[in-house]
């Protein structure tokens, strides 16, 4: 289990060569945020938590702790949508998400909850140099966390932080199997590996919180987490 202050750098290098794993150029190494939150110290025993007003009166509409309310608000710039059992908030990363992502699953004590990191697309780059200079490898990293969806059931895997590949991925000006040129399509790539890591790595107990993707071919272009925060002008919803 992760603790605060640990060398993530060095656990992942251990386990690649306890697991006999070379990593290659253009793998993409996904991390859960989870323990880099655990490693950046990110968790907060709620027993010292004071929610002001404005978080207990939020608290008593939405019927949640208020202690985690506040936590809630303190990471976000807006609430978005409110209704009992539901807080959805714009958090200060720029993301739209339930509860500003602040957890309590496999953070291992009652009482206590786990923050998001600080910066992601920041903790991507160092890992990513770290990896590739330790191993002399061009790989990509992807941190990522789990939303849910307004207009669908279920949550996915998302990217809150990357580097060393696209975030998005433009397919304007390419064509159709008919020829027919794209005008519209623009991926986002990173979610798109994020969520496939997620199906390894799990959300329960699986304890596999750095997954490998490998196979893809991606362009050179430093791509970053916030690149997929739709602009709030282009937003019909929120």
């Amino acid at each position: 289990m992760i603790q605060a202050g640990d060398d993530l750098i060095t656990i992942i290098l251990t386990s690649l060569k306890t697991a006999h794993f070379d990593l290659q150029d253009n793998d993409v190494v996904v991390i859960t945020s989870k323990i880099i939150s655990k490693s950046e110290g990110k968790r907060v025993d709620l027993k010292t938590v004071e929610p002001n007003a404005e978080a207990l009166e939020l608290a008593d509409e939405v019927n949640k702790d208020p202690r985690v309310v506040e936590l809630v608000l303190r990471e976000s710039t807006m609430v978005s949508r409110k209704a009992p059992n539901v807080l959805i908030t714009q958090h200060r990363l720029g993301f739209v998400s339930a509860n500003a992502g602040i957890d309590q699953s496999n953070v291992g004590e009652d009482e206590h909850v786990l923050l998001l990191p600080d910066d992601p697309d920041k903790n991507a780059e160092d890992i990513r140099r770290q990896l590739s200079e330790s191993l002399n490898v061009k790989i990509g990293v992807v941190i990522s966390d789990s939303h849910g969806r307004p207009f669908r059931m279920g949550n996915v895997g998302v990217a809150i932080g990357v580097a060393g590949l696209p975030a998005l991925l433009d397919l304007r000006g390419d064509t159709d199997l008919f020829g027919r040129e794209l005008r519209a399509s623009i991926q986002g790539y990173a979610d798109m590996i994020a969520s496939s890591a997620n199906l390894v790595s799990g959300e329960g107990n699986e304890g596999r919180p750095v997954t490998v993707v490998r196979g893809l071919q991606f362009t050179d272009t430093e791509g970053r987490a916030s690149d997929l925060n739709r602009p709030p002008e282009q937003d019909l919803y929120r």
